[in-house]
């Protein structure tokens, strides 16, 4: 299973929640350090539909898709909330601006392609839908993606069972891998809805990529940590211990089949 935050529930109207969204800058370096990178063809289609490589990165965090857009050659500018991820970000050498992407003054710039790694649900999608049709230069392109994953049958049975026995029933059930794509389906839908009714947008286009990522004891339980504040204490710290002990049964590490959804749409002349 994915990080808790990763499992949206779509009802909630996740944009309302600004709190939730501001709360990951509690360890800047450990955020930037244990969360999932972005699948290398989703990277390049990004550059190449960015012939002029002026990129802006919504909710950029720590920035590691910058970074991984900048390594593509893109000249990427991130907007984010939380002056502590930001501060991060700047000090691997991203250029990020402070503030909610509806609220940001972009004053007068306009970018060949807008990307929100794991950050548009936080976004109005009404608002942000309009205020990218504005920041984009005719024909460049609205990325929105998001990662979610699941374990092998074994390990994935060994963390439902911690899952069921420490989490509240409902939170519980928002962590099956049939809730989980479901959630996101929602949120592709309600993105692609917010793109649609702007009418500055060709149709939207949906898709899925699929990649893998090993993960040993560790390195999982620093992913948890960075999950916001999904999971209130006491409770969080019996979830870290549960799967730990599930992933030591399982060897002290495993793999984790990663699925990234996106959403992108062109802006019309």
């Amino acid at each position: 299973m994915p990080p808790p935050d990763a499992a949206p529930d779509p009802a909630t109207g996740s944009h309302r929640h600004r709190e939730a969204a501001e709360s990951f800058g509690t360890d800047p370096e450990l955020y930037d350090r244990a969360r999932p990178r972005y699948p290398d063809a989703l990277i390049a289609r990004i550059a190449a539909s960015a012939p002029g490589g002026q990129v802006l990165d919504v909710g950029t965090a720590t920035g590691i898709v910058a970074r991984q857009l900048r390594a593509a050659g893109c000249d990427v500018l991130g907007v984010d909330p939380d002056p502590r991820l930001a501060a991060f970000a700047r000090g691997s050498g991203v250029d990020v601006e402070v503030a909610t992407f509806e609220d940001w003054a972009a004053a007068g710039r306009t970018f060949d392609a807008i990307v929100a790694g794991e950050s548009w649900h936080w976004v109005d999608p009404a608002a942000g839908a309009t205020k990218a049709a504005n920041l984009l230069r005719p024909g460049g392109r609205l990325f929105a993606f998001w990662n979610t994953g699941q374990p092998s049958a074994a390990v994935d049975d060994a963390f439902t069972e911690v899952y069921r026995r420490v989490l509240p029933p409902a939170f519980a059930a928002r962590l099956t891998r049939a809730s989980m794509d479901a959630a996101h389906a929602a949120m592709c839908a309600g993105a692609m809805d917010g793109l649609r009714a702007t009418g500055r947008f060709a149709e939207p286009e949906q898709s899925r990529l699929e990649w893998a990522q090993a993960y040993t004891r560790a390195e999982w339980l620093d992913a948890l940590r960075t999950s916001g504040g999904a999971v209130p204490e006491p409770l969080f710290t019996d979830l870290l211990d549960g799967l730990g002990a599930a992933i030591d049964a399982a060897g002290g590490s495993f793999t984790m089949d990663y699925r990234t959804f996106v959403v992108t749409a062109e802006r019309l002349p």
